[in-house]
């Protein structure tokens, strides 16, 4: 019995480490990222997400870092890099759990990422693509705020380029933010940006 209760105490000391060691990482990548270092972060990031093979989280942050990135830059090189970095991090949990909305959101922005870069060459191959995934994204996720904000800023570019209303993605955006007040997620490091480029995209829906 003795013998089985230190084991037991062994693994729960082990389990206590590992979240510990796992959160210490994770909070690392953040500041690196929020310093700015982006490769640093993403690299961190890979190196938690070896790690824990179960959590989808370290790979969403890859992957989110790499497409966030890739907006800032017109150097082909570059962009394929990032994009194909986070297309490969997305794909891993996909994989696991392909219904997860906030990856098909990042799914969804890696494509965008591809039109924006050249809408004449990828506009048509892409943009059908992202609209499919965000179509999948609202239906899993009706009142998830980054799945309502981020279908609607797609949308309204697509309209903008097209010359049609923006007024009912407007009205998406304005639901949005909404949700962003009331939506609760009790997971650690869980998803929780949007509202900052929400509330300028409604400011810009009122110009």
């Amino acid at each position: 019995m003795t013998k089985l209760i230190t084991i037991a105490a062994l693994f729960i000391t082990s389990l206590f480490f590992g979240q510990g060691k796992y959160e210490e990482g994770m909070g690392k990548a953040f500041q690196l990222w929020k310093e700015g270092s982006n490769t640093e972060a993403s690299a961190m990031f890979e190196r938690i997400a070896s790690a824990e093979k179960d959590n989808w989280l370290p790979n969403y942050y890859v992957a989110l870092v790499n497409v966030t990135t890739a907006f800032t830059t017109q150097d082909k090189d570059k962009l394929s890099a990032l994009l194909n970095k986070a297309q490969d991090a997305v794909d891993v949990e996909l994989a696991k759990a392909p219904e997860n909305p906030e990856l098909l959101v990042v799914q969804a922005m890696i494509y965008t990422a591809w039109i924006v870069y050249d809408p004449m060459a990828n506009g048509r191959k892409y943009g059908s693509k992202a609209s499919e995934v965000y179509e999948k994204a609202i239906k899993i996720a009706p009142e998830n705020p980054r799945v309502v904000f981020c279908k609607a800023e797609f949308e309204i570019g697509g309209a903008k380029f097209w010359g049609t209303d923006i007024k009912p993605m407007c009205a998406e955006v304005d639901r949005a933010i909404g949700l962003f007040a009331t939506y609760k997620n009790d997971t650690k490091f869980a998803p929780s940006w949007g509202l900052d480029r929400a509330l300028e995209t409604q400011a810009a829906c009122k110009k």
